[in-house]
């Protein structure tokens, strides 16, 4: 089988996230005001996993959501955590460790837009701002769906982009110029934090995401704005006669 050719794009991220990976914790509380963990808990309750849930976590980074997972899916469930940088999941085994889920949670090297795994194998299919960086966002989201069970849901994190005027303008004077000065301090380097303003521009906004949830193929799509809309969480289900 030929090998398909890496986009510049996706080899520009990744070294982008194999530089910060030991800061990015720290910078993610910075860059979402510490409501990270806010938006992670209201996707929780709204996908209600179940004691036993077969769950993977794409573009997992230091495996936050893992961690959530595992604990609510419980001993009898199982999480799998993929993502492409090594030096991002290299943080990610302490923080499993001192939860105490090390029996519950894989993390794999891999590739979103080929995910090495059957058909119908999850119950869950979660991405946690990563989708943003994907060379082509609907090959992911069909990856996504193509692993996922019948009936099982995919379910989206994102940053997104704030819609009322005087609090968007803040926003993006925060992106484009306080957060690549705070990058240079914590990181020793403001490209990758000036990467991500312009990753935001082109991604779609939260109501044509739900749009291209809907396009792939999923139904019963969900979206909600979070904190202003700097966030937004989207909620799909891949049909029970899709796979079988």
């Amino acid at each position: 089988m030929a090998t398909r050719p890496v986009p510049v794009q996706t080899e520009f991220v990744h070294d982008v996230f194999s530089h910060i990976a030991k800061q990015y914790d720290v910078m993610n509380s910075v860059l979402s005001f510490n409501q990270h963990k806010f938006w992670r808990r209201f996707a929780m309750g709204k996908m209600k996993v179940f004691q036993g849930a077969q769950c993977l976590d794409v573009a997992t980074g230091t495996g936050d959501w893992a961690i959530s997972l595992a604990h609510t899916s419980g001993k009898s469930g199982h999480v799998t955590g993929l993502d492409f940088c090594q030096e991002m999941l290299d943080v990610s085994y302490p923080k499993i460790a001192k939860h105490q889920v090390d029996q519950q949670v894989t993390m794999i090297q891999g590739d979103a837009m080929q995910l090495p795994f059957a058909d119908n194998s999850f119950d869950f299919v979660t991405i946690g701002f990563g989708l943003r960086n994907m060379p082509d966002l609907r090959q992911v989201l069909r990856e996504m769906q193509r692993v996922a069970k019948p009936g099982a849901k995919i379910v989206c994190l994102e940053l997104s982009k704030p819609t009322f005027p005087p609090f968007k303008a803040l926003y993006y004077a925060y992106f484009n110029h306080i957060l690549p000065f705070v990058g240079k301090v914590v990181v020793r380097k403001s490209e990758p934090y000036r990467w991500l303003p312009q990753s935001l521009i082109a991604f779609p906004s939260r109501k044509e995401l739900a749009q291209i949830f809907r396009e792939t193929g999923l139904l019963q799509v969900e979206d909600y704005a979070l904190t202003g809309g700097i966030c937004a969480l989207h909620i799909g289900t891949k049909p029970l006669n899709q796979g079988v």
